[in-house]
């Protein structure tokens, strides 16, 4: 790998922020975030070290699903702006070193886009056979993505006089991307974005996008990636496809990856959360052991949380209630009877240890690690919000009212603030700023280092032996280094003895050996041939020479963890 691969499949060491524009913050104080609003926040999102911003729509809709239900993919929701505003945003990232993509949702519309409101008053319209539609519901009719909502993925039309299909709510009919005529409209939807400058796109339940009823075909995909290749040389395409493993690698392509170029982790995600409740590090070690390997091109993506349930629906039913029982005791924390509706920092009843341990582990497992906005705070939720939306509170930037967000009255937010020890005077970006030890600055730190260490986007996940049930340690190996990184799950510490002479070589010990009789001998010159280890979270970063049989002993406290590079005899890396 040479460092300028970093920029040109620059996907595989971002630092990715997901936002969403009306929850960020209000410029204009009539209760709902905006453009200009987020204009005036890129530079903190700069500070932060971010360097790729994902935008949830923002696009015109009835706003009965948080924006996904689209009623114009040509526009910008007039709440927020308009499209002079958007540009302004993207070239503002730019010149902060910020790259954007979009969310692109064309797996269904609205029912109030001009397209179905024309296929459903029109059987002869060019737009009926946009949507698939049906006389009599199929006996064999699939489970609706929210079965607690919907009865099925069939519902009645009155003016069209037949049932059309919605994998999710029934304001949401599918689009029959099977057909022609619907790819080429949404070439022109990825076309139109890509010319106003944006780098990619975040592509929404990828599974519910390719209309067959087996599956198997992926030319649709194939067909995108291509086009957005053609639009833009370094246009990328981050897919949501909460499957397994072995259903996930389809995704990315098997033709040298040539269909999405990431993929969220749902697995590990999924295995983080059994193994927290757990206090255990063995399920997500069992999770990351059968990560498939990806062509050069892919990445996955590293996460928490995001704006979504946090799903469970890979776990078995057992494991399942484990979670629920640790962190969603109340049925009001829980949705869809397979997700939670909560953020991090609450479910671990606010352990600065316990929740900075996780974030440690996302940014220092191989991937591109993916913020969801007010992560880098803590930020928490408000319970009395029903669903998901208890997850998407105003930002908190003030203790003021109103948390920074908006001067207008409380009553006339688009979303009610995070309330009691999560409510803005307790946490807010401003606060944390002035504080050295705060979780804004321990953010900061990891991303720095991640930034640094660009091994975590490139290298070859390999996992070690702690020793211990609760520690998880793993490296990371790749031309430009070697990374090696431990967490404790547990809430008292642990001494771990780690064995390193797999990740030096056959002749790591030896080497090691002869080093340290030469730096005896003749000084500190000939000592610096053995490998040393540097402590990168360490206050002060002191290289420290490895033990000749390639042995390390690590003192770890209850949900402690560290990171520690590699550095072999001629290594020209700063530390």
């Amino acid at each position: 790998m040479r460092v300028t691969d970093t920029s040109d499949l620059w996907w595989k060491t971002a630092v990715f922020y997901n936002l969403d524009v009306e929850t960020y913050l209000d410029w204009n104080d009539d209760g709902v975030g905006d453009l200009e609003g987020l204009a005036h926040r890129l530079d903190h999102l700069a500070e932060l070290g971010v360097t790729c911003l994902w935008l949830a729509p923002f696009y015109p809709s009835p706003q009965r699903d948080n924006g996904y239900d689209i009623s114009d993919y040509f526009g910008v929701d007039p709440r927020y702006g308009h499209l002079g505003d958007f540009v302004e945003v993207v070239r503002t990232a730019k010149d902060r070193g910020m790259r954007v993509i979009v969310d692109l949702v064309v797996n269904h519309t609205s029912d109030q886009h001009p397209w179905f409101r024309a296929a459903r008053s029109d059987r002869d319209s060019r737009y009926r056979d946009f949507y698939t539609w049906r006389d009599e519901v199929p006996a064999d009719q699939p489970a609706n993505m929210f079965p607690d909502v919907e009865d099925g993925v069939w519902s009645f039309d009155d003016e069209a006089g037949q049932y059309f299909r919605h994998s999710f709510y029934s304001h949401q009919p599918d689009l029959a991307t099977d057909r022609q005529e619907v790819r080429d409209e949404i070439a022109k939807v990825i076309g139109f974005w890509l010319q106003l400058g944006i780098d990619g796109f975040r592509v929404d339940a990828v599974p519910h996008l390719i209309d067959t009823d087996d599956g198997a075909e992926h030319g649709f995909l194939q067909a995108l990636r291509g086009y957005v290749a053609r639009r833009s040389g370094s246009g990328m395409m981050l897919g949501e496809v909460n499957l397994p493993y072995d259903e996930m690698v389809a995704f990315f392509g098997e033709d040298d990856g040539d269909e999405l170029t990431m993929q969220f982790d749902f697995v590990a995600n999924q295995a983080l959360y059994l193994s927290l409740a757990r206090q255990d590090a063995r399920p997500l070690a069992a999770a990351l052991s059968t990560r498939p390997t990806l062509a050069r091109g892919n990445q996955w993506g590293n996460f928490v949380r995001n704006h979504d349930e946090l799903t469970l629906d890979q776990l078995s039913d057992d494991e399942r209630d484990e979670v629920f029982e640790a962190f969603a005791p109340l049925e009001s924390q829980r949705i869809h009877g397979r997700g939670i509706v909560r953020r991090l920092p609450p479910m671990l009843d606010g352990d600065p240890r316990r929740i900075r341990m996780v974030y440690s582990l996302m940014f220092s497992t191989p991937g591109a690690p993916v913020l969801f906005y007010g992560e880098e705070i803590g930020m928490g939720e408000n319970p009395s919000v029903s669903g998901r939306g208890a997850v998407r509170t105003p930002m908190q930037w003030t203790d003021e009212a109103g948390g920074g967000f908006s001067r207008a009255e409380a009553d006339d937010l688009v979303a009610p603030l995070a309330v009691e020890g999560w409510a803005p005077e307790h946490v807010n970006v401003s606060r944390q700023r002035h504080e050295p030890d705060s979780m804004l600055r321990f953010v900061q730190s990891l991303v720095r280092h991640y930034r640094a260490s660009p091994e975590i986007g490139w290298g070859e996940l390999t996992l070690l032996d702690s020793g211990h049930d609760c520690v998880l340690a793993h490296a990371v190996v790749s031309s430009t280094g070697t990374l090696v990184a431990v967490h404790n799950f547990a809430p008292d510490g642990r001494s771990v003895d780690l064995d390193l002479s797999g990740l030096l070589g056959p002749d790591a010990g030896e080497a090691g050996a002869v080093g340290e009789a030469a730096g005896a001998a003749a000084g500190h010159a000939a000592g610096a041939a053995a490998p040393r280890l540097v402590d990168l979270l360490a206050e002060r970063s002191v290289p420290e020479a490895l033990a000749g049989d390639a042995h390390h002993r690590i003192e770890l406290e209850g949900y402690g963890f560290r990171w520690l590079r590699v550095l072999r005899a001629g290594e020209k890396r700063l530390v």
